[in-house]
């Protein structure tokens, strides 16, 4: 799936969410994937109760103003910024590693990976930024972007903060690891009951006895069930554990939990997916919205550098 992102400017009310399709283009190669998923990643929005009517929504790459800001911030970053950017500094290093050339597989898209993220939040005057503990550093970049700026041009752009949720930023993956795309080990939860057990049961467990207590803070299984339950489902679930329970029952557990947390929103989810045409419309009317602050915005830089 196309990663999304959210930004608020509290100062304004807006809420504002995008379909990050041309951040994906950094790995995907693919036109009909692309399509699909980026019509995936709005119904999968609006299934789990996003309002388009309540909130800006839009796809990145029906906004022209991101891209010219983009190349315009570009001119007034310090390419040692970038070469501190986790995304490249991991790639460069196992490359480093494997004793190959440090720069194997890394495309410019890739290593200016920050500076259009960077674009997507300053263009909004975005101050508010939610982030899991591993996106942190974009932000800061941003500030550090706008900072360096506002400080040549004046007050210009919004200086960002990030926001992490309460609760644990990392959800725990199928094979014990941070959840993510690259990593392949994410519960797609608007698939098929037969395709989700299948994950399910494939996760690794010890080769503890039914009857044998177990630790339930050192079991993937046990850290998705409590995504998805109240606290006093929490609780049991972890007293079975402690009492000993089998790992096949845990995993059906797991199972039925998901189905039921998510049933309502499947079904929208392909109610919508099965309507490309209004996914469209949708996405039209958010971008619209999107460029009406975006083209204003652009105008004050753009007079700011001289180029208006």
């Amino acid at each position: 799936m196309i990663a999304c992102w959210s930004g608020y400017n509290l100062n304004c009310g807006l809420y504002i969410y995008f379909i990050a399709d041309y951040h994906a283009l950094t790995a995907l190669k693919n036109g009909p994937k692309m399509k699909e998923y980026i019509y995936k990643s709005a119904a999968t929005w609006l299934a789990l109760g996003l309002d388009p009517e309540q909130v800006i929504f839009y796809k990145q790459s029906d906004i022209p103003e991101i891209f010219e800001l983009s190349w315009i911030l570009s001119c007034h970053t310090s390419k040692g910024l970038l070469n501190r950017a986790h995304a490249y500094k991991s790639i460069r290093d196992k490359n480093i590693e494997a004793g190959i050339d440090p720069d194997t597989d890394i495309n410019m898209g890739l290593y200016t990976y920050p500076i259009l993220m960077t674009a997507d939040i300053l263009l909004f005057h975005s101050n508010v930024i939610p982030v899991g503990k591993d996106q942190i550093q974009h932000v800061e970049i941003a500030r550090d972007i706008a900072q360096s700026f506002n400080s040549l041009y004046g007050e210009t752009f919004t200086i960002p903060e990030y926001q992490i949720a309460d609760q644990s930023s990392v959800l725990i993956g199928v094979d014990g690891r941070k959840m993510s795309k690259s990593y392949n080990n994410t519960l797609p939860i608007f698939s098929d009951s037969k395709t989700l057990k299948n994950i399910i049961f494939k996760i690794k467990t010890n080769s503890l006895p039914p009857e044998a207590p177990k630790d339930p803070d050192d079991s993937i299984l046990f850290s998705l069930y409590k995504e998805f339950s109240d606290e006093s489902q929490v609780h049991k679930m972890r007293e079975r554990f402690y009492k000993g329970i089998a790992w096949g029952d845990v995993k059906k557990e797991l199972l039925a939990t998901i189905e039921d947390y998510f049933r309502d929103s499947r079904n929208k989810y392909f109610e919508y997916l099965n309507d490309a045409a209004y996914l469209d419309s949708i996405l039209k009317a958010g971008a619209q919205k999107a460029r009406e602050i975006a083209s204003k915005s652009l105008k004050d830089i753009k007079n700011k550098i001289g180029t208006v």
